[in-house]
């Protein structure tokens, strides 16, 4: 097995399964009745146009757009195209992943994404603009034929690629959601501010650039480069300064040893705490609680 499919099931807590394929096409004299399902609906059109109306919101889709639709979200599909409409479904769940003792179905979010995108922009569905030959569709076009495949190890290998599907479309949606916010500065302002909120509440454990930035859906060099434009300083830089003044505080206020203070304010070990405290505050740890 390849080692990044390896890590990848070893490190998530779900993996994503497939419910059901279907491809279709449909002719504008084709009525769908509103219905909802209690699992992911991905759509991939491949040519024509349609409406879905999602939770009673209208969604135009034409040629190589998607649409996720969640969970028990009531929808119809409307074919527009006088030609009619050719379309993928893919339905999928998450279940425990199977490393783990229990298969019990779970209702969570897309992993690394969805649960930030479900409460700030999306409501009951995700779209997708990608191109023919994109990536995302060779790996749905390539699902659809292993579905049909009978052979040993075909459905493992289906699990694999689902997983690398949701990997290609998180990082399609992360480039969407930077894009959508780059000329909006309210909204990057507001997003800033839930990272500091973030590193407030969260300094004290071993958190990275990367989680922060994971955080507010965004990539770790944009956010970075957002981060210093509004703060004028870099997300590290403020990490390690507030918990270097909760530090301070609590060795002129505690008898605390070091090494418990250094674990308490999120530093792995004391000698990275001591190195950090020094540059910061031009003391050693024992210095300064000798000095106050």
């Amino acid at each position: 097995m390849p080692r990044a499919w390896e890590s990848l099931l070893n490190s998530s807590d779900f993996i994503p399964v497939i419910v059901k394929t279907i491809e279709r096409f449909h002719d504008p004299s084709w009525h769908m009745e509103p219905n909802r399902h209690d699992s992911y609906e991905m759509v991939y059109i491949k040519r024509g146009k349609a409406v879905f109306e999602i939770a009673e919101y209208p969604a135009e889709i034409g040629p190589n757009d998607i649409i996720i639709i969640k969970p028990n979200q009531p929808h119809k599909f409307i074919v527009k195209s006088e030609t009619g409409c050719e379309f993928i479904v893919l339905s999928f769940k998450f279940v425990n992943n199977f490393a783990n003792q229990h298969s019990d179905v779970s209702g969570v979010s897309l992993e690394d994404f969805l649960n930030f995108v479900s409460g700030k922009e999306s409501g009951a569905f995700i779209t997708l603009k990608v191109s023919q030959k994109n990536e995302i569709i060779t790996l749905l076009n390539r699902i659809l034929n292993e579905k049909l495949n009978p052979d040993i190890g075909s459905e493992f290998l289906n699990y694999l690629l689902v997983m690398e599907l949701f990997v290609l479309i998180s990082r399609a949606l992360k480039m969407e959601w930077e894009s959508s916010i780059k000329n909006k500065s309210p909204k990057i302002k507001e997003l800033i501010q839930v990272s500091v909120n973030y590193i407030h509440n969260n300094y004290e454990r071993d958190i990275s650039l990367k989680d922060i930035a994971q955080y507010v859906f965004l990539s770790t060099s944009y956010f970075t480069r957002a981060f210093k434009e509004e703060m004028g300083i870099s997300p590290i830089s403020y990490l390690l300064k507030l918990r270097i003044e909760r530090a301070k505080e609590l060795l002129k206020e505690t008898d605390k040893k070091i090494s418990d203070i250094a674990l308490s304010v999120g530093f792995s070990n004391q000698q990275r705490f001591n190195d950090i405290f020094k540059k910061y505050v031009k003391l050693t740890p024992l210095q300064y609680r000798k000095q106050t």
